[in-house]
């Protein structure tokens, strides 16, 4: 394992690090022509040898500088293909990582994989899952009635609302299976403050119950998967 946290690291540091902006903006108007593509691959190598320390694993860093190499070539070419371009931003990073992770495990690839997935904790995963967009469903299904009777005079981001909830759920629901209440009662009050200038300009009850209803379900909803999953964890 310490190897592929080392492989990591020295992916973290070429691609994030050491990969100045100028550099990416060269490489999507140039492509292959780009003289910072090869800079950058050469420069993942010497980290990745550095980091690890043994001069007898050059032909492992040589195929993931190779691969890296590839793999940048293919996201130039297809970024101009997609709308959002984080996609193959994230693609990117994902066929890297696998790439790294095949070169730290090649002695014992499968068994090493096979023993990852015996290894999940399913109904983590299973209430980790519900309280993002299932839950988002649910409460909008609960709250349905009542947001027909509001009135919003404001922009915002399109489903931020949602996604706000999500990340808020998964917040509480993680720190209620740690222990740490303290950490869900700071998230209610940050909340809290920051939804007080909506509050105070709209001088609406309905808005203020509607808002503090959501936000007492989405939390509820994030405690009660907290305690179903630890009454049915191993």
């Amino acid at each position: 394992m310490i190897l592929f946290v080392k492989l990591l690291l020295a992916h973290l540091i070429g691609d994030f690090i050491l990969q100045p902006n100028r550099w990416v903006i060269h490489k999507e108007a140039n492509k292959a022509r780009s003289k910072y593509l090869y800079l950058h691959v050469l420069l993942h190598f010497a980290v990745t040898m550095l980091l690890l320390w043994d001069p007898s694993a050059w032909k492992m860093v040589l195929i993931i500088m190779v691969s890296h190499y590839f793999i940048d070539m293919a996201k130039l070419y297809a970024t101009p293909l997609f709308k959002l371009k984080s996609i193959p931003f994230f693609i990117d990073q994902l066929l890297h990582v696998l790439v790294l992770y095949c070169c730290a495990f090649y002695g014992n690839l499968w068994e090493h994989t096979l023993s990852i997935f015996e290894e999940i904790d399913w109904p983590l995963i299973t209430a980790l899952v519900f309280v993002t967009f299932p839950a988002a469903i649910i409460m909008g299904k609960i709250m349905e009635a009542m947001s027909s009777q509001i009135e919003f005079d404001h922009k915002s981001l399109p489903n931020a609302g949602k996604y706000i909830g999500i990340i808020e759920r998964l917040f509480v629901f993680v720190f209620f299976i740690v222990g740490r209440w303290e950490v869900i009662g700071l998230l209610l009050t940050a909340k809290s403050v920051f939804r007080f200038n909506d509050l105070k300009e709209s001088n609406s009850r309905k808005l203020t119950e509607y808002i503090l209803i959501g936000t007492l379900i989405s939390f509820g909803m994030a405690i009660l998967s907290g305690i179903i999953y630890q009454s049915i964890a191993p």
